[in-house]
């Protein structure tokens, strides 16, 4: 997080834990303005937060606050706000491309006599190596060993362009194949929940939340980390710092009772769900 607003609302408060001190941004003193926010979705008072994190009176504005609130009169609106994540999820097919952008972008500022140096996601930026893996052996213990030495020896070209790019910038990282499925290692591995950044000396804590170049990035959400898949250019000006604006989503709340029998999986029941909606 490279910036925080100018907190019109007085919302920006101090947590102290075992002797350090976070800054965050309080949903109720934001209520004492903007009414009670009880029966707000929680998926809501995530981008609430955002807002009032970012509320500059430009990209952000007191007015998103207050659109974000009103979604409560009919439970639907017809508003868009502006939406920064507080990191990005690639995987291989989407991602590189990015980074190549990113590498084009720090040649041509070089051109220009600029410093390529300057050239950096604002955000974090994980990249896991995962679609274009191929399975060549199977059915033996070395299997996945022998699988992920063809696929370096295959892509090598790649591979010496992602380590390249993980070494020359900031707030990026490389999770080399064989790690596992890139939703999957974003659950096990990445996923925060709360998630930390210093700003002018200051560390802020804020909700985990992300972008991710793949359909399955709503996974997450199963940690009460909000995230959802977007497309590269879209992934890429997060990267940057660009907030993207977005409706107000419907939010519909569904209650599960009872036990699944066995053989039902999560998906299975997920699946049921989406039919039914």
């Amino acid at each position: 997080m490279t910036a925080v607003g100018q907190d019109t609302l007085k919302t920006r408060r101090t947590l102290t834990v075992e002797g350090k001190g976070y800054d965050y941004f309080s949903l109720p003193e934001a209520a004492k303005t903007l009414g009670d926010i009880s029966r707000l979705p929680v998926s809501l008072k995530v981008l609430l937060e955002n807002t009032l994190r970012f509320e500059d009176g430009r990209s952000y504005k007191v007015d998103d606050a207050k659109s974000i609130v009103g979604w409560l009169a009919k439970a639907s609106s017809t508003k868009e706000v502006p939406f920064k994540p507080a990191r990005i999820l690639l995987q291989d097919f989407t991602g590189v491309p990015a980074v190549v952008d990113l590498a084009a972008m720090r040649d041509g500022l070089t051109k220009l006599g600029g410093d390529p140096q300057k050239v950096n996601p604002l955000v974090p930026v994980d990249l896991v190596i995962d679609h274009s893996v191929m399975v060549d052996f199977s059915g033996t213990a070395d299997s996945e060993t022998k699988n992920v030495d063809v696929e370096f020896e295959r892509n090598e070209e790649r591979y010496r362009f992602l380590r390249w790019g993980q070494e020359a910038f900031n707030n990026f990282r490389v999770v080399p194949p064989g790690t596992g499925i890139c939703h999957q290692v974003n659950l096990e591995y990445l996923g925060q929940c709360v998630w930390t950044s210093t700003n002018g000396g200051t560390t802020f804590a804020y909700p985990d939340t992300l972008y991710g170049t793949d359909s399955h990035t709503t996974m997450v959400n199963g940690l009460g980390i909000l995230g959802w898949g977007v497309g590269g250019i879209e992934a890429e000006a997060a990267m940057l710092g660009q907030p993207i604006a977005m409706l107000i989503p419907d939010v519909i709340g569904f209650r599960l009772t009872g036990r699944t029998v066995e053989g039902v999986t999560a998906t299975d029941v997920v699946l049921t769900v989406t039919q039914m909606l």
